[in-house]
């Protein structure tokens, strides 16, 4: 039995659930330094995005062996791009201040192929 037996009872909503919350902070990671970091020295944002990932390690580490036990590792990178779209957009428009692009529709849709043809049977 798995050391996550509570929480598994639906392990690819689980993955799911947990990757959202790990790209939340790897997206914070990632760019929230160009917004809030811009006066300091590249190694302090460096430093302060690492602490930032840590926890999203801690919760994609955790997604991804959940994930696993019912989805293929194609699958599982799969649901991680669509998450980290679907993440990435509003972070960008809603927190950094950029311009809906149309171009996010045109990449939206090329990751529902992606979805239709790695979930296929």
């Amino acid at each position: 039995m798995s050391s996550f037996a509570p929480i598994t009872l639906q392990p690819a909503l689980t993955c799911a659930v947990l990757l959202t919350a790990s790209n939340l902070f790897m997206t914070f990671a990632w760019y929230g330094h160009l917004k809030h970091l811009q006066a300091q020295p590249w190694w302090i944002a460096a430093l302060i995005s690492w602490f930032i990932a840590l926890f999203e390690y801690l919760l994609q580490v955790p997604a991804n062996r959940i994930g696993f036990t019912a989805l293929s590792l194609a699958q599982l990178k799969i649901m991680q791009e669509v998450i980290t779209l679907t993440v990435f957009i509003p972070f960008a428009v809603v927190y950094m201040d950029q311009p809906v692009k149309l171009d996010y529709v045109w990449a939206g849709l090329c990751l529902m192929g992606a979805v239709y043809f790695i979930f296929r049977n």
